[in-house]
């Protein structure tokens, strides 16, 4: 299958990835900041409040620290920049989180939609903080959405910051349409209605069914060519999960979910919403069970708990998988998202109800015992 791109920000984005990358360390701090806009975080401007209390933060730590008085006044213009920016919602894209980097003196004033943000945090730094960026798209992967019915399937790979349709499959069926019976018999003969007409959608149903199969078959050959991260079934009513059944064992751990979009009229943009939504439900399951599993593992010396011992462990480059508060605003932890991403550790941040009242701040789960 040959990927057809659909138009959108993708190129832009990764290009504004490769020249933040390429910026040097110099005598021009640039601010960082990432943000989730999720409902819960519009909703009377909760976003805004935690912002301003950010850049509260970050102009009172550039005011104490050791920089010329130039450098100091130009990041406290970059800082009101970037709340004045976010003082207007009109400006706000439609996506589920946003990265900004500003720098007046590199002429640099970036702001990129993203799929999903770890935690709303701000940073000024040497360099613009883009590991985020970059782990994103991997740890995304590829979901596979496939929008079905029985005369046919449409193919859609999303990743962080893309989506491609995919060749789609067209099945040959039975025209549609109530059974009118034969028409005509023997003289003397009983009419075979009820006969023909169970043949005519038994005749449907394998039609179905062969179909679904072939649309199997083809999630898994795609499966083969590039190793998918999720898969999501579409359609509308019951042909949305009529496909589960044909599926191959394996690929049933890759289900996020089963929505309803209608595959005659769906567009590339409702496909990633909710390709998106269903990957957001399956981490809040994530949350839950790496909280469980390092409340657990504290006892057996496998894990550890609270920010103090969290930031001692990811120091020794013991952490595997760093489980961050989500609504936690101690500047720490935003240190410890950063310092995991540089070392490719996994990062949960959990918003999660359940989850958060088992991890104190920061936890970890750990590559060797304490």
């Amino acid at each position: 299958m040959t990927a057809l791109p659909i138009p959108g920000r993708d190129n832009a984005l990764r290009a504004a990835v490769d020249r933040l990358s390429r910026i040097q360390p110099g005598d021009s701090p640039v601010v960082s900041c990432y943000l989730k806009l999720e409902p819960r975080d519009k909703t009377r401007g909760k976003y805004l409040i935690k912002m301003k209390n950010r850049v509260r933060q970050a102009a009172a730590a550039v005011e104490r620290a050791a920089l010329e008085r130039a450098v100091r006044d130009a990041v406290a213009a970059d800082l009101d920049r970037v709340l004045r920016y976010f003082e207007e919602p009109s400006r706000l894209p439609p996506a589920r989180g946003i990265a900004l980097f500003a720098c007046q003196r590199l002429d640099l004033f970036d702001v990129l939609p993203l799929p999903h943000v770890h935690r709303s945090r701000l940073a000024v730094a040497a360099v613009p903080l883009v590991r985020e960026l970059v782990a994103l798209e991997e740890e995304v992967g590829t979901i596979l959405v496939v929008v079905c019915d029985r005369t046919g399937a449409r193919f859609f790979e999303v990743t962080a910051y893309a989506v491609a349709e995919l060749a789609s499959l067209t099945a040959w069926a039975t025209r549609p349409g109530k059974f009118h019976g034969e028409r005509q018999a023997k003289k003397g003969t009983v009419l075979a209605g009820g006969f023909g007409e169970h043949n005519y959608h038994m005749r449907i149903r394998e039609e179905k069914h062969r179909h679904y199969a072939h649309v199997a078959q083809q999630i898994f050959h795609i499966h083969t060519q590039r190793p998918l991260a999720g898969l999501v079934l579409a359609g509308v009513g019951v042909d949305a999960g009529a496909l589960l059944p044909h599926l191959h064992t394996y690929l049933h751990d890759l289900v996020l979910g089963v929505v309803r979009l209608n595959p005659k009229r769906v567009t590339a943009a409702e496909v990633r919403e909710a390709a998106l939504a269903l990957r957001e439900d399956r981490e809040r399951a994530w949350e839950r069970a790496h909280a469980e599993a390092a409340r657990e593992g504290v006892g057996t010396g496998w894990a550890v708990n609270g920010v103090d011992a969290t930031l001692k462990a990811l120091q020794r480059g013991q952490v595997r998988t760093l489980l961050a508060d989500g609504q936690d605003d101690d500047t720490r932890i935003d240190d410890a998202v950063e310092e995991a991403l540089a070392q490719r550790v996994q990062v949960d941040v959990v918003y999660d109800e359940r989850a958060r009242r088992m991890v104190d701040g920061l936890a970890g789960l750990l590559r060797f015992r304490r």
